[in-house]
């Protein structure tokens, strides 16, 4: 695509986020060095088709759970490096990394995780709050990897109801009740605006005191492509 749109005197913006191609770059490196890959990431995922798809076919093994990690078939076990999707349960992955380690301990890893900041600080506000609060809402889109990871993380954190919804209409009030705490966080793509829209649903029917859950700070700034940072 890029040389394609060179030759038509087009301007190509890769528009891929700075952490996933640097999952494409980690991939692309240890397959030009030899080692087969193996990535840790759900089948079907935008991210994980498109890492795999940087490489020749079957040059890349995906792991989806801890079990799969048994059953690969490798070329040579003391020739393979992992990455892995960036919004993955970090706890998860954590374990599918582990059994990789124990099964093939000659197995190079990232220098540093992969799984994106946004999705690890959101997972670890889940976690700080699943055990306070009555019900949780997870606000994003139903394709959303990262926020179906926010729902398993807040029931395996001893949230006794989460739900994903899209918009406030989503929102299942009979299953509400008379909840009185309800936790509400979003995907990390997920508008501001939509998570308004939510504590404005629940301010339509009654009064509603809003307290701010802050367990990181995120200051990270990605720079515009610097086709479009220079003048024309």
């Amino acid at each position: 695509v890029p040389a394609e749109a060179e030759n038509r005197n087009m301007i190509f913006v890769d528009a891929t986020c700075p952490l996933v191609s640097k999952v494409h770059i980690e991939a692309e490196r240890h397959s030009s060095n030899g080692l087969q890959m193996v990535m840790i990431g759900h089948k079907g995922h935008p991210e994980t088709i498109g890492t795999m798809g940087q490489l020749p076919d079957g040059e890349v093994l995906l792991v989806e759970t801890v079990e799969d990690v048994a059953d690969l078939d490798v070329r040579d076990p003391d020739s393979l490096a992992y990455v892995t999707q960036t919004t993955l349960s970090i706890d998860d992955t954590a374990d599918i990394v582990t059994a990789l380690q124990n099964r093939f301990p000659k197995i190079v890893g990232p220098h540093k995780e992969d799984i994106c900041y946004a999705t690890t600080n959101r997972q670890m506000a889940v976690k700080a709050i699943a055990g306070k609060v009555d019900a949780l809402l997870v606000v994003g889109a139903p394709n959303s990897s990262n926020s179906k990871r926010l729902v398993e993380v807040g029931a395996k954190a001893g949230c006794t109801y989460a739900q994903l919804v899209q918009r406030a209409d989503d929102i299942d009030w009979n299953a509400l009740g008379d909840m009185q705490n309800i936790g509400i966080t979003a995907g990390a793509s997920a508008p501001e605006v939509l998570v308004d829209e939510v504590i404005d649903a629940f301010r339509a029917k009654g009064e509603v005191e809003v307290e701010i859950v802050e367990t990181a700070q995120e200051n990270v700034n990605f720079k515009v492509p610097r086709v479009l940072r220079e003048p024309a």
